[in-house]
């Protein structure tokens, strides 16, 4: 038993969290570093911006590096764990965050708008968590972090792809707890609400308000409530697995 991580700090831990380069994931990068985790700042096209979120945390005087790596293609994913174990920093916390939206009704999608958003959503998350399970198994330590979403537990409009992948990821962690609990490796998911995001403000003003009202806490969760919960779930949470946990304020209350 790691008695460090049971007492809250990742110090000696390397975290891989992919889609860092703002909103949730970037909130997690800091988190994760703020409590001693060398942390991998993952983007695919978002250079800039995941530097910014690496400057942050070294100004904070935490280990951090930026990984370029398109999630979706497998052969990408392999070379980042590659690159990552070749400069001794494999995976300890892998958290699955990458995702990406298309909306469309159903019967106006097209194929791939569908199948971008599974290719990045669920079998992102699959190839990453392949990779990440191989380097931990043998160590006999390990945590994995699904970042879902509400939309995969209640759906919504124009959403059959992301609703699907998001679902799936759940089903996914579940039974890859199973699976894995032998080695030591914790699997878990996380499913957040509506987040203050660059997402949600691109949402018309109107339509955020009737959102808020059925919101039992009448309001938006911040991508650091996000956070914290992840690092609840790699730190103190050794004895939870195979669990999807909701972040959304009372707006969907079920299991």
């Amino acid at each position: 038993m790691n008695v460090r991580a049971r007492n809250g700090t990742l110090e000696g831990k390397t975290a891989l969290i992919t889609g860092a380069s703002r909103g949730i994931g970037a909130a997690i990068a800091r988190d994760l570093s703020a409590h001693g985790a060398y942390v991998v700042v993952n983007y695919r096209t978002s250079q800039a911006q995941a530097q910014d979120v690496v400057d942050e945390v070294q100004a904070a005087g935490g280990g951090a590096e930026g990984r370029q790596c398109d999630v979706s293609k497998m052969a990408s994913a392999q070379d980042l764990f590659a690159q990552l174990s070749q400069s001794g920093h494999g995976v300890d916390i892998l958290v699955n965050n990458a995702g990406i939206a298309r909306d469309r009704s159903f019967r106006k999608m097209a194929d791939d708008q569908w199948n971008d958003v599974l290719q990045t959503n669920l079998n992102g998350a699959m190839y990453c968590t392949r990779f990440a399970v191989e380097n931990m198994a043998p160590r006999g330590y390990g945590r994995v972090i699904n970042i879902a979403s509400i939309v995969g537990q209640i759906g919504a409009f124009g959403q059959t792809n992301y609703a699907a992948a998001k679902g799936a990821l759940v089903s996914f962690t579940k039974a890859l707890a199973l699976e894995v609990a032998r080695y030591g490796i914790t699997v878990n998911a996380i499913c957040p609400g509506y987040i203050g995001t660059g997402m949600w403000d691109a949402i018309p003003a109107d339509v955020r308000a009737e959102i808020v009202e059925n919101i039992p806490m009448r309001r938006v969760g911040e991508p650091q409530e996000v956070a914290s919960c992840v690092r609840y779930l790699v730190t103190e949470g050794t004895y939870i697995t195979g669990q999807a946990i909701n972040v959304n304020g009372g707006l969907y209350r079920g299991g």
